[in-house]
């Protein structure tokens, strides 16, 4: 056994018992941990766990996209209901402009609608859709501009970004709407 030296014997932390006896599980938990249950036997049992697994898996996906589906179609609410107020308001949608992927370079588009980051990163467009405003550039995009693919609208901007980068998709609108 490796000690810490400190001469009282102890195990140095991280340190693997040199007897070679198995580690005994404490009460309570199977052998192999919590998990074991669940670990196949057999070649019959490796089909079946395989199958649960795979039917688990689909379960999971399917839910997601459902949850995505109802997220969007939430926020798309939102989006139509802002280009109407928007409107009534008489606050003019502007050319949009979309940034390369690196970022060093912007291109015109054919689009118009509302900034909703200062940033200018994610916009609505006139149609009520949502559209990320990062292209891949190049030549053409520079001579003819940029061509702009509506996205699923999220209902969180900036979602999982740094810590003050995010922000609901209802109060992005909000602040907009306060702007003029």
């Amino acid at each position: 056994m490796t000690t810490d030296g400190d001469g009282t014997g102890r195990a140095a932390p991280g340190a693997a018992p040199s007897s070679g006896a198995p580690v005994r599980p404490t009460a309570g938990t199977p052998a192999d941990g919590p998990l074991a249950a669940s670990r196949p036997e057999g070649p019959d049992d490796v089909a079946a766990w395989r199958a649960r697994r795979t039917e688990a898996a689909a379960h999971q996906a399917a839910e997601l996209d459902r949850r995505r589906a109802q997220e969007s179609a939430e926020a798309g609410a939102l989006l139509r209901e802002f280009v109407e107020q928007a409107r009534q308001r008489g606050i003019a949608p502007v050319p949009l402009q979309a940034r390369s992927y690196g970022g060093d370079a912007t291109y015109r588009t054919r689009t118009s609608g509302w900034y909703l980051r200062k940033n200018r990163t994610v916009a609505v467009g006139t149609d009520g859709a949502f559209y990320v405003l990062s292209v891949p550039g190049g030549l053409s995009a520079r001579i003819r501009g940029a061509d702009l693919t509506p996205s699923d609208p999220p209902l969180v901007l900036g979602k999982g970004g740094r810590d003050g980068e995010s922000i609901s998709l209802a109060d992005a609108l909000a602040l907009v709407l306060e702007r003029g």
